[in-house]
């Protein structure tokens, strides 16, 4: 194969999730309706938690973050798309590539830290509810989201500049809706081995370290409710990490069922579509699942809707 080593001629072909020209209208529809859906419930809950003062808890100033994150995530990749399938154009030039590559992994894995954050906050809450004021005070959640967004940012930079060494060949299909580290990295013709052990440590420590401490968390939180003697005790401290609690188990489970199926399955764009699932699906549900049964969100947006002009 022909090495192509000059970066700006390169342009690479994003197949997308169907290359069927009869789906087009469809998947063009499909996903501009879960794309708008997913601004506007996370914007609402932005929205929210910023004017109505009895949101200005830990809590939400969490779930406004992780809004704000999936808002972001989603606009990486979707109104590219979108271009694509309306233009019948699927090129993208390189830099644009690598600027996805960053993005995406920047707010992919910022949800990993924010869902870890959250999930600390409910074990603070349950574990120990008479000193959740004094240790979830406002210094603490703003260094928690800084330190956030600072390791991401790096991961992001360390990825992305790992990309830059790559060198391509004359394939330059990607076989996905957007430009993914992975798929990049197989389509490389130098060696990728460097890149291979970057991407499997950055995995272990930003992706397996938030999980960790997910996990942890929520085992201290069982313990706690198994030791609350009432049955009413056990529900409302059920209740208040149960939206939570569904939202990990939809991110975590469809991001490591899109995982281990790319091992199984040699079909890269049946991999693709099962990455919708964490990359779409997930940042639009996340905010009816929180709005669900939960009184202080819902009021908050009855009077955001009923405030005069």
């Amino acid at each position: 194969m022909e090495l192509k080593n000059d970066t700006q001629t390169l342009k690479f072909i994003l197949l997308g999730i169907s290359e069927d020209p009869l789906w087009q209208p469809f998947l063009f529809g499909l996903f501009l309706f879960m794309y708008l859906a997913t601004l506007l419930g996370n914007l609402l809950i932005i929205i929210a938690t910023v004017t109505d003062s009895s949101l200005h808890t830990p809590m939400y100033f969490f779930l406004s973050n992780l809004s704000f994150a999936d808002i972001c995530f989603t606009s990486v990749s979707i109104p590219k798309m979108l271009v694509n399938i309306q233009t019948q154009n699927k090129g993208i030039i390189y830099e644009g590539c690598i600027a996805q590559v960053y993005f995406f992994i920047l707010f992919g894995v910022l949800d990993n830290f924010l869902l870890a954050v959250m999930a600390y906050d409910r074990y603070v809450a349950i574990c120990h509810p008479l000193h959740y004021t004094v240790i979830m005070n406002r210094n603490l959640c703003g260094l928690l989201v800084l330190g956030s967004w600072i390791t991401t940012v790096l991961n992001s930079l360390l990825q992305s500049s790992m990309a830059l060494r790559l060198s391509f060949c004359t394939d330059l299909n990607i076989p996905h809706f957007v430009c993914e580290l992975y798929q990049l990295v197989q389509l490389a013709c130098n060696d990728t081995f460097p890149n291979d052990m970057v991407m499997f440590f950055g995995a272990v420590l930003v992706g397996g370290g938030p999980l960790a401490g997910i996990l942890y968390s929520y085992s201290k939180i069982v313990s706690s409710i198994r030791a609350i003697s009432s049955a009413q005790g056990k529900y409302k401290a059920f209740v208040t990490c149960a939206s939570h609690l569904s939202v990990v188990s939809l991110f975590y489970s469809t991001l490591l069922g899109v995982y281990f199926s790319s091992f199984v399955t040699q079909n890269s764009q049946s991999t693709a579509r099962a990455s919708v699932m964490y990359s779409v699906v997930t940042p639009m549900l996340n905010p009816f699942i929180y709005s669900l049964r939960n009184k202080d969100l819902m009021g908050a947006l009855r009077r955001l809707f009923r405030r005069k002009p």
